[in-house]
């Protein structure tokens, strides 16, 4: 591709070499060091490429070979431009376009991010624009190994990063500390201050069909039925003498993994008509723009007093090639008019529409780990309303946080007679 935009600034022939001996012709541009490319026989003649310098060294190549030498085509910026010296203007408009991509490409017109999960583009972008790296930057002013710094110092869970330029697009590639992420979801802003001992209590009814204990003093047992609020878990352990009477608490958080069978009730309901939207295609206003960092060029109008309308927006960062940037946004927007007209939805999509919400509902509860043992949901599509409802047999976790009463053990003294020895 380089070689090719190469020759074409410097210009090049083609050219019919025919005669006595052309493959003499040929080994004595070899031997020469003049460059031939696209060599193809016509009849019994060659066609081939050279560079203007080659062609102006055959002279003595000819005149040793009694061969024949004709000029097919000429090609190339040189030529181009003596076609076209009397048309100053447009010479200039092309020296002027070129100038133009020149200075743009010196500068950095998009900042890209790859791999950022937790922290957005727009918090990243914020970040940067106070160290001064921002897009409409020179390239020269910058230091890849500064913003890389600047990254890693302020967010500590960012465990690496990649900064480089390609074309005119700042390209930053981010690694996340996953277990840093996850341990910021899982912890509650209270868990930097001081504990305090918590129950845990049920969240519904059920039927226990699981229970793990890490902590605290489980209070019921596989198979045991247990009502919304019911302590599950205690986080007061008694501390027993060796009369097995209660001297003390210890207080603790509860922690367990507990399951139960529950019930849910299940009720969706979608309508049996819909509105169909008619498009006119004589009542639409169209505006094409090209946008600049200050200023917008656009044709047509979207002013329109339409009764129901849609509006259709659709842009693109202007670029050359993958990563040149310019500093340019063209795009199209439409405003459609529409009428509406009420449908009845036949009786088969009803049912497939009811089917595929309990399909996506049943898929979240599993993203959630509550399983779904068994349903009896059955679907009632009537004239005017189509409903599913049902019960939902479930297997899921039941338990939730409470507060720890904390009990006092009264203590009850009595002075013993001391006796002496008289």
């Amino acid at each position: 591709m380089i070689q090719a935009i190469i020759r074409y600034i410097r210009g090049y022939v083609k050219i019919r070499v025919q005669g006595y001996s052309p493959e003499r012709f040929l080994n004595l541009c070899r031997y020469h060091g003049i460059l031939i490319w696209g060599l193809t026989p016509v009849g019994n003649a060659y066609e081939m490429y050279l560079t203007l310098d080659g062609f102006r060294r055959l002279k003595p190549i000819i005149k040793k070979t009694r061969t024949k030498i004709r000029l097919v085509k000429r090609q190339g910026l040189p030529f181009f431009i003596h076609r076209h010296r009397k048309r100053k203007a447009f010479l200039a408009g092309i020296l002027l376009c070129m100038g133009l991509l020149y200075f743009y490409s010196s500068y950095i017109w998009d900042i890209h991010f790859e791999g950022n999960d937790r922290w957005t583009d727009q918090t990243l972008l914020e970040f940067l624009d106070t160290k001064e790296v921002s897009p409409a930057m020179p390239k020269s002013r910058v230091d890849c190994a500064r913003i890389v710094k600047d990254i890693r110092t302020q967010y500590d869970d960012i465990v690496w990063v990649s900064a480089s330029i390609d074309g005119s697009c700042l390209r930053i590639q981010i690694k996340e500390n996953e277990d840093t992420f996850q341990q910021a979801e899982d912890e509650n802003p209270e868990d930097s201050q001081e504990r305090h001992p918590t129950d845990l209590i049920a969240s519904q009814d059920g039927v226990i069909t699981s229970i793990i204990t890490r902590s605290g003093t489980p209070m019921v047992h596989v198979g045991d039925s247990v009502k919304k609020g019911d302590v599950l878990v205690s986080g007061r352990v008694e501390v027993l003498n060796d009369a097995a009477e209660v001297i003390g608490y210890q207080y603790q958080e509860s922690d367990a993994d507990i399951y139960a069978d529950t019930q849910m009730a299940y009720h969706d309901e979608v309508p049996t008509t819909y509105q169909e939207k008619k498009y006119d295609r004589k009542e639409q206003r169209w505006l094409f723009y090209v946008r600049f960092p200050n200023c917008q060029i656009s044709v047509g109008t979207l002013k329109h007093g339409f009764h129901k309308w849609e509006t259709y927006t659709q842009e693109h960062q202007l670029r050359l090639g993958e990563n040149f940037y310019l500093p340019a946004v063209y795009g199209m927007a439409v405003v459609k008019s529409y009428g509406s007209e009420e449908k009845k939805y036949p009786r088969q999509k009803i049912q497939e529409m009811l089917s595929q919400n309990f399909t996506q509902f049943s898929k979240e509860m599993r993203e959630k780990g509550i399983q779904i043992c068994k349903n009896s949901v059955k679907i009632h599509v009537d004239e005017n309303s189509a409903v599913a409802r049902g019960t939902l047999y479930l297997n899921q976790r039941i338990t939730e946080t409470a507060d720890t009463e904390i009990l006092e053990i009264e203590r009850n003294e009595q002075n013993e007679p001391i006796g002496t020895d008289g």
